[in-house]
């Protein structure tokens, strides 16, 4: 986004600037920015495929629905012209003498008809609300399983706020289109068509006379829907950036609240709601102008059918009845272009939101499942890296060239400074990303060729701050493998060293560990993610900084736990505390991505090296 640059008065300080140049340009570089400009013709395109493939599979069910409708406006459009047959031929036989059966039958006939509506109608919403519900879990499920499966580069890029976006709003405003867009718009077009046709049948000159509107209705739809089309867009762009700064905001709430950030926040929040504001009232705006517009042409029509029908009965050219039945339709005919209006309305909401979700719906992973997976045998866990090269940015290399050999239950001990490529390293292994160049082979086959279901099973990876899940504790770890049995959980725990601390919990396994695990402390979690990866039983262990949290007693505790996990499997540990590079096997020392010391951690110690030194460091650190 490009502004002009201006120097602000002295006087102005930071709080007393407009809230939205405080706010402007905050969201700028967020990953949705394609998707806010949603007007090319490719997204055009991929939102109505997206919309096709949602209805294809009940294509049998819309055209019931489509019969089911227009036997109800068939019902409703009778009803003005059995009005016209009453009153021309049903009344005269009465003052007659002659009877009321013509008018009975008629009365009879409205009364069908009115039953018949009310079925039809009953029927419509039973249907079209499990048809419209059923689209919707499809499209949820599709959603949820596509985030799922995106790499993690892309939600690094995609904040959590656009996420639940993509998931409530906007599948919110395709729920609505479901539910009343297509009935307004299929009866519209209904009565819109057989209006026309029973005015000009009635009375061809009333009926053209009644149809002169029609010119001044297309010219006030035609700018209604060139200047909603704008004000919609802007609506729902407004709306993500409400929902982003929201989540956002509260998922960071101690770091808001540790930095004294709610001023700003509120700043930026009022910004972005005002923007939301403001393109509502420019909706309700033109809706305002739109609607009177439309009743206030209706209605003059009506004026003139009256005035120029009730001359012509007046002569006796028409009967009381057709100008009676003229009139009852004229109220039918105008109400039908708020209701297109209205819809347009809801499907340019939902256009935009079948944009944004079919735009995510197009990413495609950055680690694609083969097309041809191979077929492993049992995991042993030797890992090889043959001149791996890897950027996360263009020209910026952080992995120029690696080679690397680790045999199969070996504990290897990443060290170096930040940026030295440890992560890295350890994200190509779980294959969270593919290399630049080269390969990376567990037991000989390249990563790109298991399915992610045989990697998964044979690679897990241990961070720092682990996810615990609302749930349970068992249901946490028994995440590492959802068949477990509880004996298995328990079994798990014990090994681990987790079993004591567990029963001392208010309900034991049962406990809910609550939001991220608030319930348990730092040591406790990486318990029980401990507890979790040994019941996954991988053949290749990943701990990324598992102790750099923990205090001396937890970190001891862990300790113990280590030596457990570790035994008898390949493991790549990466941690900043000696104590716990100093139970593996083997160590590298890292430096802008290439190896510059590699060894076991007692014979670095004594080559006077870059480790040495760091244990000399930590050794003092004790003393």
């Amino acid at each position: 986004m490009t502004t002009t640059q201006q120097t602000p008065p002295k006087a102005e300080t930071e709080e007393e600037r407009p809230a939205e140049e405080s706010w402007r340009g905050y969201f700028d570089d967020e990953g949705d920015r394609e998707l806010t400009r949603a007007t090319t013709i490719r997204l055009k395109e991929d939102s109505r495929k997206l919309l096709g493939e949602l209805l294809r599979p009940h294509h049998k069910m819309i055209w019931v629905l489509v019969a089911i409708v227009i036997v109800e406006n068939g019902a409703r459009l009778a009803v003005p012209y059995l009005v016209h047959l009453g009153i021309d031929n049903g009344i005269p036989p009465i003052l007659a003498g002659e009877g009321a059966t013509t008018l009975i039958t008629v009365v009879s006939t409205v009364f069908a008809m009115a039953l018949l509506q009310a079925f039809a109608r009953q029927l419509f919403l039973m249907r079209s609300g499990k048809l419209g519900q059923t689209i919707l879990l499809g499209l949820r499920r599709r959603v949820f399983d596509h985030f799922q499966r995106l790499s993690p580069s892309f939600h690094d890029k995609y904040t959590s706020g656009r996420v639940i976006s993509r998931m409530t709003s906007d599948v919110g405003v395709i729920d609505e289109m479901l539910a009343n867009g297509f009935d307004g718009l299929v009866t519209a077009l209904l009565t819109l068509i057989g209006t026309a046709i029973l005015l000009l049948t009635l009375d061809f000159k009333l009926g053209l006379l009644a149809l002169l509107s029609f010119p001044a209705l297309i010219l006030i739809t035609a700018w209604f829907r060139r200047r909603s089309a704008v004000v919609y867009r802007q609506t729902r762009e407004a709306v993500v950036l409400v929902i982003v700064h929201f989540v956002e905001s509260m998922t960071g709430i101690r770091a808001v609240q540790a930095f004294r950030r709610e001023p700003r926040n509120e700043e930026i929040f009022h910004g972005v709601n005002d923007r939301y504001r403001a393109a509502n009232l420019e909706s309700f705006r033109l809706n305002a102008i739109f609607m009177p517009s439309i009743k206030g042409v209706g209605n003059i029509t009506i004026v003139a059918i009256l005035a120029y029908g009730g001359y012509q009965a007046y002569h006796g050219h028409v009967t009381v009845g057709v100008l009676t039945a003229f009139l009852l339709y004229l109220r039918q005919f105008f109400e039908p272009l708020q209701d297109i209006s209205q819809f347009y309305n809801t499907f340019l909401s939902a256009s935009a939101a079948l944009e944004k979700l079919s735009g995510v719906l197009n990413e495609k992973p950055d680690v694609p499942e083969p097309v041809k997976p191979a077929r492993p045998g049992k995991a042993r866990g030797h890992l090889e890296l043959r001149n791996v090269r890897f950027q996360y940015v263009d020209g910026v290399p952080v992995l120029p060239g690696l080679d690397l050999d680790v045999p199969a239950g070996q504990t290897l001990a990443l060290v170096g400074t930040t940026g030295a490529g440890k992560t890295t390293i350890a994200k190509l292994v779980a294959r969270f990303y593919d290399p630049t160049s080269g390969h990376v082979l567990l037991d000989g086959t390249d990563l790109r060729d298991f399915t992610e279901d045989d990697l998964r099973e044979r690679v897990v990876m241990v961070t720092q701050e682990n996810f615990l899940f609302t749930g349970t504790v068992a249901d946490n770890i028994r995440f590492g493998k959802p068949s477990a049995t509880l004996d298995e959980v328990v079994e798990a725990a014990k090994v681990i060293g987790a079993h004591d601390f567990i029963m001392a919990l208010p309900e034991g396994y049962e406990t809910q560990v609550e939001k991220r695990g608030s319930r348990l402390s730092a040591g406790q979690r990486q318990l029980v993610a401990f507890a979790r990866a040994f019941l996954a039983d991988p053949a290749v262990l990943i701990l990324d900084e598992a102790t750099s949290s923990l205090d001396i007693p937890s970190e001891r505790l862990i300790q113990r736990a280590l030596r457990t996990i570790l035994a008898d499997r390949t493991a790549i540990v990466i941690a900043h505390r000696l104590s716990t590079v100093e139970t593996a096997d083997r160590v590298l020392v890292l430096e802008y991505g290439r190896i510059i010391e590699d060894g076991a951690p007692t014979d670095l110690v004594t080559t006077g090296g870059h480790y040495s030194g760091l244990h000399q460091a930590w050794e003092d650190s004790l003393a």
